[in-house]
């Protein structure tokens, strides 16, 4: 079978290669990958910024769907046929996190999905919603997860909420329908008013271009009177001090990117005066992810795809990653849609 690997870090280094195809083994699921969707964290560990001791060659990539192509002996819960997604961490499968569950994640502890044929445990899949293709499927296990957290379990949103959501990749884009979804009022910036605008299609209530308004938490402010509920926060270093001026009293910050550095001085005033909520969200586990697809069925959404690679086209993919040009997600299709 044909996999992309990283032999050495960067880029260009990323190596097509032809590997042995796996076999499951009892409890195992083989799944034939249909497509791949790209995260930040995947350009971070292919150009060695997330792990630098990370073992090569690594195939990259948390996040993919496709079809079960085999089972190993004592496997119920799925068959030859199915549709399904990987787990981000395919140790955390419910109730809180713990430093054995963050472990074994897809594309970093262990291979990732970037190959037309992937070994998971049985209980390191789920089942994506029938209404969605595999380029969509695969937008579900990292950025898809991570903002069900931020936005239903860290800050219980709900009707007459304000959301502010940071730039338009995956994360804030599925935190924008999320939101909608449950009734809130989205806010959101972004460096292009083009985006805002494909945004406000999306049901973006107001936005802000933060190149032009670098005062973006005083806007905030004015918009809302007192601040917002929620901010997510992708932004890292550069943003989350102007992140705790923005959220009202008692307000949540979903910590979940660091766009731009992980290393900044906080203010600690903010945080106290303001009784702030600041939720680190590290993706989330297989209970969060089938919380999330019944929602995503029940209420019809389709994630926001932007670009689609073929995978011979899987460095290209990243070099658009890296350049930031997308809305919404970036996806590798692998293998016919089936």
């Amino acid at each position: 079978m044909k996999a992309w690997r990283i032999p050495s870090f960067g880029i260009g280094n990323l190596s097509f290669d032809e590997v042995p195809a796996p076999r499951p083994g009892p409890g195992e699921v083989l799944v034939a990958v249909q497509a791949v969707s790209l995260n930040f964290r995947d350009l971070l560990v292919v150009k060695g910024m997330y792990n630098p001791k990370l073992r090569f060659p690594r195939i990259p990539c948390s996040d993919g769907a496709g079809v079960v192509a085999a089972i190993g002996e004592g496997v119920s819960s799925v068959k030859p046929g199915d549709r399904v997604a990987g787990i981000f961490m395919q140790n955390w499968i419910d109730g809180g996190p713990t430093a054995a569950k963050q472990k074994g994640a897809l594309g970093g502890d262990i291979d990732g999905m970037l190959a037309e044929f992937v070994l998971l445990p049985e209980r390191g899949v789920v089942p994506v919603p029938p209404h969605l293709s595999p380029e969509e499927s695969a937008s579900l296990p990292c950025a898809g997860v991570t903002a069900w957290n931020a936005v239903v379990n860290a800050a219980a949103v709900r009707p007459g909420h304000t959301i502010l959501v940071q730039g338009t990749g995956g994360v804030s884009i599925f935190a924008l329908q999320f939101g909608k979804a449950l009734g809130a009022r989205v806010l959101g910036t972004s460096s292009s008013d083009e985006k805002l605008q494909r945004a406000v299609s999306l049901g973006l209530d107001a936005g802000t271009n933060y190149r032009t308004t670098p005062d973006w938490e005083k806007w905030v402010i004015e918009q809302t009177g007192d601040g917002a509920d929620l901010v997510v926060e992708v932004g890292g270093a550069a943003t989350l001090g102007k992140s705790l001026q923005a959220i009202k009293i008692g307000g949540t910050i979903a910590q979940i990117g660091v766009l731009s550095g992980f290393e900044q001085p906080i203010a600690i005033g903010p945080i106290l005066h303001k009784q702030a909520k600041l939720s680190g969200i590290y993706v989330g586990s297989r209970e969060h992810f089938l919380e999330m697809n019944q929602g995503i069925t029940q209420l019809g959404l389709r994630p926001v795809v932007d670009r689609v690679y073929a995978f011979e086209e899987a460095r290209q993919a990243f070099e658009t990653m890296e350049a930031a040009s997308h809305f919404g997600k970036i996806v590798v299709r692998i293998g016919p849609n089936q």
